[in-house]
């Protein structure tokens, strides 16, 4: 048996041995602090260094997918593969809630990537938590696919209703979220930022800045983030270690690819319903695959035609988000009489 691999029989257990566990935390915290080295020092983030470091951190789950295939196996490779994808894709997602987060609270362009990366911390400490749950849950029986099947099929009703609706009124109502309007009420704010400081002195009594205000709508967007994409990850697989990769891989490298996509991300205007499809799909996969452990002769849904389905749908989202153009959006035609 390889040094990282721990026998592993049970739904919701690990293959990882807890030495993998500990290297894989431990470079999780050296990257985490290398982001924070290199965020220091507030700036404007040019399109090189942005795309310098989104090829980095895509490149990190591709080696890894290579080292976990004579390590454990394709079927796990495959299943990691798929699982970053579908979280990747959903990241995505979730920058455009920080984009409306950013721009609502007119956060200055220099300390933007340090607000992306206190929310990708929180992120990964909020999923990490869920992880934890979810893998309990498995443990105590298969019917907690049908309600992760559940969770994710009411995720994208909801999903898909928010693309169906109008939503342009969204950034006016990011300071109006509850969870801030409660913060306003305990702590005195600062009128204007301070850089990158949460805390400052003002008047004589600690205050917060802006900036803490931002983080904390961002921690508190993490938490509904959370919700979709555990239950999504572990309708690829139960193994809570590669759940706990495909977060961590597809997190790292949001704070470079936001400042990449930042202008392409309002023209995705149909990602949201290729999202709503993958976790209605990932939710019958889900359902399917607690109903077979029951009933064994329902079948369940192949991992390698769910990544072909995933990959297919974000094709077609991508392709028709640049190609179809609203009504409202063609030029108009004078006439002069």
């Amino acid at each position: 048996m390889p040094i990282f691999a721990a026998p592993a029989e049970e739904v919701g257990t690990t293959l990882a041995s807890p030495l993998l566990w500990g290297v894989s935390i431990a470079v999780l915290v050296g990257l985490l602090v290398l982001d924070f080295v290199v965020t220091r020092k507030p700036h404007a983030v040019s399109m090189r260094e942005a795309v310098g470091w989104s090829v980095f951190y895509l490149t990190l789950p591709l080696l890894f997918a290579l080292w976990l295939w004579p390590t454990f196996g394709s079927t796990e490779a495959t299943d990691f593969l798929t699982g970053f994808v579908v979280e990747k894709s959903l990241s995505v997602d979730n920058l455009f809630v920080f984009m409306l987060i950013l721009a609502g609270f007119a956060v200055p362009v220099e300390v933007r990537q340090r607000v992306l990366l206190f929310g990708i911390v929180g992120a990964i400490a909020l999923r990490g938590v869920f992880i934890g749950l979810g893998a309990a849950m498995l443990q105590a029986g298969t019917w907690a696919f049908l309600v992760f099947g559940g969770i994710l099929l009411v995720s994208a009703a909801k999903l898909l209703h928010e693309a169906l609706s109008d939503s342009d009124d969204e950034q006016q109502n990011v300071r109006e979220m509850r969870s801030v309007r409660v913060l306003r009420r305990l702590l005195p704010v600062t009128e204007n930022y301070r850089g990158t400081k949460i805390l400052t002195r003002e008047n004589g009594r600690m205050a917060l800045t802006p900036l803490a205000v931002v983080v904390f709508a961002v921690f508190a967007a993490d938490i509904v983030f959370a919700v979709d994409s555990v239950p999504a990850v572990y309708g690829i697989t139960s193994d809570p270690y590669l759940v706990f990769a495909t977060n961590a891989f597809a997190l790292l490298g949001l704070r470079a690819l936001y400042f990449v996509l930042h202008s392409a991300l309002a023209k995705l205007k149909h990602l949201n319903h290729g999202l709503s499809v993958i976790l209605g799909f990932i939710g019958v996969k889900l359902i399917l695959h607690w109903a077979n452990s029951v009933w064994p002769a329902v079948p369940v849904i192949p991992t390698p035609i769910s990544l072909a389905v995933i990959v297919g749908v974000l094709a077609v989202v991508t392709a028709t988000s640049f190609l179809i153009r609203d009504p409202e959006e063609e030029p108009s035609v004078e006439t002069s009489s």
